[in-house]
């Protein structure tokens, strides 16, 4: 049996399980969605958004890539939180990154990865504008994880001041933005203590 066939099983089986937990639940939403949550998270496979945060489906909406980014013209990112915020109207944007983030570690290592090394300029950038604090670090490891923060908490204000948040703002619409980081090793979610809920917050955090 070729292995992808393990996935259709495993589909069965995870659907059979959900309808036996709750039944009705696949024809109730497939009539809508309606999450409180926006996901941007790394594309890497051992950060599974809604698993880790105990979420069925239709409760997380969700927007992956490298490293976490939010970059002012990726269409793709900006669409999701534009859908997500004007039409599914969520209540909290989440910006997850986690500790061992390979994205994050081939934008310290200096060395040639080819076309990504266009979208890792980004933290590149960051790494430039922080180099004083990271260059303080001795130990490597720590290094790599104090980025990591310094990367989420970078996409954070990067979020607020898409022209999408702000005129959710300004409309007295509640979206909160939050600063999360996730680690491999234990399975847990830690809160950077980064968090954005209005205009006044992002003018506040831009004179620091």
């Amino acid at each position: 049996m070729p292995k992808y066939d393990l996935l259709f099983e495993n589909n069965q089986k995870w659907a059979k399980r959900i309808l036996e937990q709750k039944p009705g639940f696949f024809e109730e939403l497939s009539q809508q969605q309606a999450p409180e949550f926006l996901w941007i998270g790394c594309s890497d496979s051992r950060v599974p958004a809604n698993e880790i945060v105990g979420l069925m489906p239709g409760e997380l909406f969700v927007h992956r890539n490298v490293a976490n980014l939010v970059v002012h013209t990726d269409m793709n990112c900006l669409s999701v939180l534009q859908f997500a915020i004007d039409v599914l109207k969520v209540k909290h944007v989440i910006v997850c990154g986690h500790y061992g983030c390979g994205g994050i570690n081939a934008a310290l290592d200096g060395n040639s990865h080819g076309l990504i090394d266009n979208w890792l300029n980004n933290i590149r950038d960051l790494i430039h504008r922080k180099a004083d604090e990271l260059n303080g670090i001795d130990d490597s490891e720590q290094r790599q994880d104090r980025l990591c923060e310094l990367n989420v908490i970078n996409q954070v204000t990067n979020v607020a001041r898409t022209t999408i948040v702000k005129d959710a703002w300004n409309r007295g619409q509640k979206v909160s933005i939050h600063s999360w980081v996730y680690g491999l090793s234990d399975g847990l979610i830690r809160d950077l203590g980064l968090t954005l809920s209005s205009i006044d917050d992002l003018n506040e955090l831009n004179n620091k």
